[in-house]
């Protein structure tokens, strides 16, 4: 899950964003002191995600709202469901709605993309795996909601590993040039990845000892021979346009990881509610 301060701090700079001034609908409509009681209401199937952060969005304005969960995270909902109840005070209930409900929407329609790509691959070894193509501000989020869809994390930022791409060799001066000076460079505790577009650079990534080699933008052949050139040498990762791709055809030609950025930068959030009683 996020933690606690990064959670807050997130939180904060989105409601300083929504609020500005103050809720001037609110303040001229709803009598001060004014209780509520009300539903969340899933209106499209998909699985649930952003439960508790929902409940940290109205804890952080007003600790005297009660929000009961009926779903937790992780759960398929189907149109109609009931997923949560809400009781508190009426304005600050308010102030919280929108914020609550982008947050949940957004990342259950992640988990919600993520669980149909993981179910493409049932039955082989490939993994589902997330990428940095996250919406700046809500990473920790986003990549919490594809875990709660049943995939993977890939790095967290820039300093979690290295992953050489086109761009880096370019600059480097070659593949070889490349992998030796991250070698030298960095931990050996972290994995060196590369990212190559031929079955010329497979070749050339794994005489330089490259721990894990993205395949970017192959054909599926084209992966199954790099797969079989590789031969366990190093773990092997298909990446490219892969949400437009036939998963279970890719994961079929042997490759341990699918990395697929539309798991979070091309989504259709989930819609969900907020009705008073």
């Amino acid at each position: 899950m996020v933690d606690l301060f990064s959670l807050n701090k997130l939180i904060k700079t989105a409601l300083e964003e929504d609020l500005g001034m103050g809720d001037i609908t609110t303040n001229s409509t709803v009598p001060r002191g004014k209780r509520i009681s009300g539903n969340f209401i899933a209106k499209a199937p998909g699985v649930l995600c952003g439960m508790d952060i929902a409940k940290a969005v109205f804890a952080y304005i007003d600790e005297g709202i009660t929000l009961t969960s009926i779903f937790e995270d992780g759960q398929s909902v189907a149109a109609g469901d009931i997923i949560a109840t809400i009781e508190g005070n009426a304005a600050n209930v308010l102030i919280g709605e929108r914020l609550a409900l982008n947050l949940m929407q957004r990342m259950s329609g992640i988990a919600t993309n993520t669980f149909k790509s993981v179910a493409k691959v049932q039955g082989t070894a490939a993994k589902i795996l997330d990428t940095r193509k996250t919406t700046p501000g809500l990473r920790l989020l986003e990549k919490y909601a594809v875990r709660t869809g049943g995939g993977y994390n890939h790095r967290f930022s820039l300093s979690d590993g290295v992953l050489i791409k086109d761009n880096h060799i370019k600059a480097a001066g070659g593949i070889t040039n490349a992998v030796t000076s991250a070698r030298e460079n960095v931990p050996h505790t972290l994995k060196i990845e590369i990212e190559v577009e031929s079955l010329q650079q497979v070749e050339q990534a794994i005489a330089a000892g490259a721990d894990i080699v993205m395949l970017d933008n192959m054909t599926n052949e084209q992966m199954r021979e790099a797969v079989n050139f590789i031969a366990g040498r190093a773990r092997t990762e298909a990446s490219g346009n892969m949400d437009q791709k036939d998963l279970q055809a890719v994961a079929q030609t042997g490759v341990d990881f699918i990395s697929i950025g539309a798991l979070t930068n091309s989504i259709y959030p989930l819609d969900i509610s907020l009705k008073f009683k």
